[in-house]
């Protein structure tokens, strides 16, 4: 089903954005970010997002466009749990000529980076499926044929499925988590982002 942005809930409300039925545009702001600690040692958690919230497994798919101005300049899907426990998926610009297409899964304050370098691009296609606390992020260039990007878990999610005595795999509705759309310039950048083809629909990820 397609989703109506006027239900979701903003963090870091950006100073310039429209929604129009099932699209949503982000000017981004200078200096805005999600990092935590690993490797650099400094903590960003002032990038905006647009948040969804659901207690079933999902599957949730959106066309990110976009025309990158610096380097790391971003935008993509993400879910925010809070400022320890998030994750992202993005194309993030390097040069003219290459781009990684990438992620970061952050758990108890201490986030990763997973990419892969691509040719630069100015749109993508995300589709991410819950499963309990687990999670498949798959990337398409066209919108039909998706491929796999990582699996990953939120241990917090897990932790808690498992202090409300359930176990391997947690029931669909344990826990409401928050999931949308994000973009930021973590550099001294400005660009816009837009996001469409918005759906939502039952988790596509088949059970193992």
């Amino acid at each position: 089903m397609t989703i109506d942005l006027t239900n979701a809930k903003w963090i870091n409300e950006p100073k310039s954005y429209q929604i129009d039925n099932n699209t949503l545009k982000i000017v981004t702001e200078p200096e805005t970010d999600f990092w935590q600690r690993s490797y650099y040692g400094f903590r960003n958690d002032n990038a905006p997002a647009l948040l969804l919230d659901s207690k079933t497994n999902f599957s949730f798919t959106s066309k990110v466009s976009f025309e990158y101005k610096n380097r790391f300049d971003q935008c993509g899907v993400i879910i925010y749990l809070d400022s320890e426990n998030w994750f992202k998926a993005s194309i993030e610009f390097e040069n003219n000529n290459l781009s990684r297409l990438g992620s970061v899964v952050t758990n108890k304050g201490y986030s990763d980076w997973a990419t892969t370098d691509i040719a630069s691009a100015n749109s993508i296609w995300y589709n991410l499926s819950r499963r309990g606390p687990d999670f498949l992020i798959e990337f398409s260039t066209d919108g039909t044929e998706f491929k796999q990007m990582r699996v990953f878990h939120l241990h917090c999610l897990g932790e808690t499925s498992a202090q409300m005595g359930k176990f391997n795999p947690p029931a669909p509705t344990d826990v409401s988590i928050k999931f949308g759309l994000y973009a930021c310039s973590p550099t001294n950048s400005s660009f816009e982002a837009e996001f469409s083809n918005l759906k939502l629909e039952e988790c596509l990820w088949l059970a193992h």
